[in-house]
């Protein structure tokens, strides 16, 4: 019977910790910058997309771009008004040309691409906002498909379905 008790309460609090961690998702929105999955490049306007989106607090943004000739970097307002890739704040870049940030403070960030393309319009500012009310599900940007999406709440189930058959391994472990 204890060993019953165990594992009902390590399981309530998996599922409460599931729970908390999908509400959290729920209230974040991810931004393909520019409005599509590849459109960190040059001759984007950049500056008017962004101006149509609505930036809250832990939304995230996602950078497409040719892995080979440009990067991500946040910089500061001066470097960002400058196009002037040194002293960054932080490199995003991981190369693979697909790259997320995650905005964890309400204030603007700013993102430029290194090697002179910021001079082509490879820049960005992106004016983050406290949450204005609890979101319900997740809330995809315009720019993102119905497929992507559905995507996203798959991501969701699957983390559900890994958590559920972590438990079940563990529990076949417990001897008698």
């Amino acid at each position: 019977m204890e060993i019953f008790s165990f594992r009902k309460m390590v399981m309530m609090m998996i599922m409460s910790m599931m729970m908390m961690m999908l509400g959290n998702m729920a209230k974040c929105e991810l931004h393909y910058v520019g409005g599509n999955k590849i459109s960190w490049a040059p001759n984007v306007n950049l500056t008017e997309w962004s101006t149509h989106e609505h930036f809250h607090l832990d939304d995230w943004l996602y950078f497409g771009y040719d892995r080979h000739l440009y990067s991500v970097l946040e910089v500061n307002k001066t470097n960002y008004e400058s196009c002037r890739d040194t002293e960054f704040i932080k490199n995003i870049t991981r190369g693979g040309g697909r790259d997320v940030f995650q905005l964890t403070e309400a204030k603007t960030y700013y993102f430029l691409s290194g090697g002179g393309f910021c001079w082509h319009g490879m820049k960005v500012a992106i004016h983050v906002t406290e949450n204005s009310a609890p979101a319900t599900a997740p809330a995809p940007s315009k720019g993102v498909s119905p497929s992507d999406a559905a995507g996203i709440q798959f991501n969701q189930g699957l983390l559900v379905l890994i958590f559920v058959l972590m438990w079940g391994i563990s529990s076949n472990n417990i001897s008698y």
